[in-house]
């Protein structure tokens, strides 16, 4: 099969892989129907995280089951399936607590995952899917392409932004502030918007993003950082925000978060910590903050979500501004680093 590995900074190649194969009897075989770029791709591409040695790279797929292993019980071959960007074994005592990236058997595709076995990554035409009863979400029937992007969203970027919601106590008549104006945050403003925030301030200084986070739900956009930028979300909210949503992981955005944040207020962050930000502790204790989020539990998000996009009640595919075939992935990555695409979809 085609797929695409990481050899290091900027250095992104599809090339013929072994086909995969069942090995344990609790595995499924999907063929990759749609698979993206992320935000946190662009972490190794980048060379802000090593590449010790080249492996197989992307996270987020939808696709159609081909093969499965003789202990998987929910699934047939045809059924058409949402991945979330991790496995998990659906029984452990986390996967029943809601928390499907703390299972046991956790594994993110195209890492290796809790027992040393690499994974197939999603930017490319098959993946092995483990504990695939416990992982995929099959939909009732075969769906509209045109609904595609909309469910290849579910994978990843529209379950994160709503756990930045989740984490920040987002509810009906709050004011929210997002920082971070890539697909997740943009994500996070259509989840304040579908939780019922009142007020949905959106830190953006991008005109097409813009635009997006206002057909999302953004009431407001402040394109300022720092200083000036937390006067005037401050002179807009006449104080500070109940709720902040943090999806970008720099310092720099923590503590632009942080400086819009009310007393007793709530920040959910959830931008991947490529630089190991430090919460201020005296802040959050002088003030009453608090704080919560991770990595999103996107497996039983994609049941709460999915009804509400096979309704068309929500259209968090909007983010997938440019697709490119399988061939010219690494054209997806130059796009997405150079700010050119807010998130690009790619095309076995």
């Amino acid at each position: 099969m085609r797929a695409t590995m990481i050899y290091g900074p900027r250095d992104v190649r599809v090339e013929q892989r072994p086909d995969p194969v069942i090995q344990r009897p609790t595995d499924a075989l999907v063929r990759v129907v749609r698979a993206c770029v992320c935000g946190s791709d662009l972490w190794p591409y980048r060379g802000v995280r090593e590449t010790p040695k080249p492996r197989p790279i992307g996270h987020e797929f939808i696709g159609v089951v081909e093969e499965t292993g003789a202990e998987v019980a929910g699934l047939r071959v045809g059924d058409f399936v949402i991945a979330p960007f991790t496995h998990s074994d659906g029984t452990c005592e986390n996967c029943l607590r809601g928390l499907t990236t703390s299972c046991e058997n956790f594994g993110v595709w195209g890492a290796v995952d809790a027992h040393g076995v690499q994974l197939d990554g999603a930017q490319g035409e098959y993946v092995r899917v483990p504990f695939a009863d416990g992982t995929l979400v099959r939909l009732p029937q075969q769906p509209d392409p045109n609904m595609y992007r909309d469910l290849l969203a579910l994978s990843d970027v529209m379950g994160t932004g709503h756990h930045a919601a989740v984490s920040a106590n987002v509810a009906p008549g709050s004011t929210v502030v997002v920082v971070g104006d890539g697909a997740v945050g943009l994500c996070g403003v259509l989840a304040a918007h579908r939780l019922g925030a009142d007020r949905i301030i959106a830190m953006s200084r991008h005109g097409d993003r813009q635009a997006l986070a206002r057909r999302f739900g953004a009431t407001d956009i402040v394109a300022a950082r720092g200083v000036d930028g937390a006067a005037e979300v401050r002179d807009l909210l006449d104080g500070r925000a109940d709720s902040v949503l943090e999806c970008v992981g720099t310092q720099e955005s923590l503590g632009q978060a942080l400086a819009v944040l009310r007393p007793g207020g709530s920040l959910g962050f959830v931008g991947v910590p490529a630089e190991n930000p430090a919460l201020p502790i005296g802040k959050l204790f002088a003030h009453n903050l608090r704080v919560a989020g991770g990595i999103a539990p996107v497996r039983p998000y994609i049941d709460e979500l999915l009804p509400d996009v096979l309704l068309g009640r929500i259209q968090p595919g909007l983010v997938f501004d440019h697709a490119v075939p399988l061939e010219q992935v690494a054209s997806g990555y130059t796009m997405m680093d150079e700010r050119k695409s807010i998130k690009t979809m790619v095309i076995p």
